[in-house]
């Protein structure tokens, strides 16, 4: 598992190059074959026999932000990249460019007209201890990119840090190829690029390959905080990986659904549906391409997911991989 190391990698959508050389180190003698395509997706092969093409999918990009302006202050104004929650950034430390430690900043509360507002991202910036515009300019420029600077860490049986979503699956698919997965399938290990800001690195893969079908491997949310209703959970850490069966732009392949809920039932792996439909995975887009590719979602349940701090379970991981695993060893899909 490679959860740490990945987690504590920056790659805001756009800027996933340490990720992929990353993940290049960990596989290139271990597939048939690699490259990466124009828009920097990673895509590696596992031959089977040849008479099912599989596109295996997680996503290489964070959640994060990126300088908009140097403010005569030195203070960097900046906007988010990727569905990021503004209550969830103010007083957090970033990083900039792996360099520079900045703190996204707002005013006290005790000078806020109304503390119960959420502010708008205009209202935020990221103080990095510059005195003025000049000095700031020297260090950074427009479109630079911060990234949260969590530290990955394992407490108990639960993992906590950043980029879970979506290095869990990054990390999941480099296991299989460690572990030198057999499948009848040829496997096509999709590592890919800006997913975060609209499922553009999924897009051009399926001209590249044409699969019979994809399957993305997520990091989903848990959303079982102790302020809700039971009934208004998406899914629960500890109960296993989540099957999607609906969510925003797709309805999930019925039987690529119905096939991997059985193949966790018939192997006793634990499992859990995704109950709400909000977001939406790769799986969208490949379904939505000019092929009309099947697909299917497999999902590490988190809490906090696109905040600073990220918490799975490691039991979640495992059953992820197991299924996944089971699934593609099995080949049930003829």
């Amino acid at each position: 598992m490679y959860l740490k190391e990945l987690s504590e990698i920056n790659g805001v959508s756009g800027n996933e190059h340490k990720v992929r050389e990353f993940i290049i180190e960990k596989i290139k003698d271990k597939v048939d074959k690699f490259w990466v395509d124009n828009l920097g997706n990673l895509i590696a092969l596992k031959k089977g026999n040849g008479k099912r093409k599989v596109v295996l999918d997680a996503h290489m990009d964070e959640v994060g932000f990126m300088i908009t302006n140097i403010n005569e202050d030195g203070t960097l104004s900046f906007m988010p990249v990727g569905g990021i929650d503004p209550r969830v950034a103010i007083g957090k430390k970033v990083i900039i460019n792996d360099e520079i430690i900045g703190v996204i900043g707002f005013k006290a509360i005790h000078l806020q007209d109304n503390p119960l507002k959420t502010p708008e991202f205009s209202q935020l910036r990221i103080d990095a201890g510059f005195s003025s515009k000049k000095e700031a300019e020297k260090k950074v420029k427009i479109g630079d990119y911060a990234s949260f600077t969590t530290k990955y860490k394992e407490i108990n049986n639960f993992a906590t840090g950043k980029a879970f979503d979506d290095r869990g699956g990054c990390s999941i698919l480099i296991d299989l190829i460690e572990d030198n997965i057999k499948s009848e399938y040829d496997l096509y290990f999709v590592f890919s690029v800006q997913e975060e800001t609209g499922l553009r690195g999924a897009a051009v893969v399926v001209e590249q390959i044409k699969p019979d079908f994809a399957i993305a491997i997520e990091t989903t949310t848990a959303g079982d905080n102790p302020e809700l209703d039971k009934e208004l959970w998406a899914t629960h850490i500890g109960d296993g990986p989540a099957l999607t069966f609906m969510h925003s732009g797709y309805v999930i392949d019925k039987r690529l659904f119905e096939t991997l809920v059985n193949t966790a039932k018939e192997n006793n792996i634990p499992f859990q549906y995704k109950r709400r439909t909000a977001g939406g995975t790769n799986a969208a887009r490949y379904a939505r391409s000019a092929y009309g590719v099947p697909a299917a979602v497999i999902s590490i349940p988190s809490r906090y997911i696109h905040s600073p701090l990220i918490v799975i379970d490691l039991n979640d991981y495992k059953n992820t991989y197991l299924l996944l695993k089971t699934f593609l060893e099995n080949a049930p899909i003829k």
